[in-house]
């Protein structure tokens, strides 16, 4: 059974990804599902890195009593699928569309919490000894053509100037001599404090940290039916009940059309593929001149991204499917071969040992969204970027249930905006990518 979020009812039913990182961390024996009825001040929808942290703030840093509610197992959704890029991730708008939009004082915030976000997920490592294949910092940006590189020039500068961080510009030189020789890279923006890592290691060492803190997660828990009176939220599911003062749904791209009306018509999930190829010989490291284990990302509309992983196998993926019944198909993965081989020609025809794919959350306006309202609270949007993220939404979430004050930021004050025509995202989609294979081919 395929999940689709626009199309499913539930996840509960269906399999794990059959990813690298499940290869080198199996799954442990699930929880308990929830069987009998439950009340709590915070109900908590989702056992991913957002739902987690969540959790373990509410808990260990407001003495706020919460339960997490995994229709399927932890691990299952996006926090075990993606490729483990730790990084700041703005979205679709640039620093300097921010600083146009909202001005540099906001612009600054947010490019502050983004750099948080990074810090957060290092001291929850470090904190907690979590043990996730951490790798070498940095995040490289290549430039795939010379108005991108342009462009990539002119954030660099941005940024320095304005925001304090520390955005180096690589000449294709740099590039070419001291981390890799990619042929489709005209020269690249390199940051500072991004890092990689295996993301099923780290959801699953979250997982250990809510519970050393007293936090029940119960996992093959779907909720089923949600109601709302004056004062509580009833969640049933298939063998018990939670009545909570407050909720929230932290599944992101994984929440399905009937979980919630606020956030039902908000959202669009993409579907990501992954393919992981065998480990690479000394020979061929040295022809493709990868000297490096940097997260890297090409600057495309539809983006490829990729890094070496700690056994010298090369992670690579890309946009997928748009309708969740095809993810499987083998032109996907033909597709992330076509684009590897174009990088590393010298890679054509290496055997790939993994394929897999996964749901993302874009929202209308490209930007991640933290909202509280009226007991319930959701983060949805983080566009791709929601490993780093997903840490600093759970912390700030946590602090708005406890009505802390939160950065004056449109991330934490603007609800998601609603998709007009929602019936007919997809249709969008399919439409966008069309332009934008078209844009990143011949502009």
């Amino acid at each position: 059974m395929h999940y689709d979020p626009l199309i499913s009812a539930m996840c509960h039913n269906a399999p794990l990804a059959p990813s690298y990182w499940a290869s080198t961390h199996p799954y442990p024996i699930a929880t308990a599902p929830l069987a009998q009825h439950q009340q709590v001040d915070v109900a908590i929808i989702g056992g991913g890195f957002t739902g987690l942290t969540a959790a373990y703030y509410l808990s260990t840093m407001f003495n706020i009593d919460c339960c997490v509610l995994e229709a399927n197992q932890v691990g299952f959704g996006a926090s075990g699928r993606n490729a483990g890029f730790v990084l700041k991730g703005s979205g679709r708008l640039s620093y300097r569309q921010m600083a146009d939009k909202w001005g540099l004082a906001t612009t600054q915030g947010i490019y502050d919490e983004f750099s948080q976000a990074v810090n957060r997920v290092e001291s929850l490592i470090e904190q907690h000894q979590i043990q996730c294949d951490k790798q070498e910092y940095g995040y490289l940006k290549i430039a795939h053509n010379k108005k991108a590189l342009t462009s990539l020039q002119h954030q660099s500068q941005f940024i320095s100037e304005n925001l304090g961080g520390n955005a180096e510009f690589l000449t294709p030189d740099t590039l070419k001599n001291q981390y890799m020789i990619n042929h489709q890279a005209y020269g690249a923006l390199r940051l500072d404090d991004g890092f990689g890592l295996n993301p099923l290691k780290l959801v699953h060492g979250y997982a250990d940290m809510v519970k050393q803190a007293g936090v029940k997660i119960y996992e093959q828990t779907p909720v089923v039916n949600w109601r709302q009176d004056e004062s509580h939220h009833h969640l049933d599911t298939p063998s018990g009940s939670v009545q909570a003062k407050q909720v929230i749904c932290a599944a992101n791209a994984y929440n399905n059309k009937h979980t919630h009306p606020a956030i039902a018509k908000k959202y669009l999930p993409i579907l990501s593929n992954i393919m992981v190829t065998r480990p690479l010989t000394s020979e061929e490291l040295a022809l493709t001149g990868l000297k490096t284990h940097q997260v890297t990302m090409d600057t495309r509309t539809l983006k490829y991204y990729y890094r070496l992983l700690p056994d010298n196998r090369i992670l690579f993926g890309g946009r997928g499917a748009v309708r969740g019944r095809d993810q499987d198909n083998q032109r996907y993965k033909h597709n992330l071969m076509t684009a590897l081989t174009a990088c590393f020609p010298q890679l054509s025809g290496v055997t790939i040992d993994y394929f897999w794919s996964g749901w993302i959350a874009a929202a209308l306006d490209d930007m991640p969204h933290v909202i509280v309202n009226k007991g319930l609270g959701y983060s949805l949007g983080y566009c791709g970027s929601g490993v780093a993220f997903s840490a600093q939404a759970g912390f700030r979430l946590a602090q708005m249930i406890a009505k802390q004050p939160v950065p004056a930021l449109p991330l934490y004050q603007t609800p998601l905006p609603t998709f007009p025509f929602a019936a007919f995202r997809r249709v969008g989609q399919a439409a966008y990518y069309q332009y934008g294979w078209i844009k990143d081919k011949y502009f």
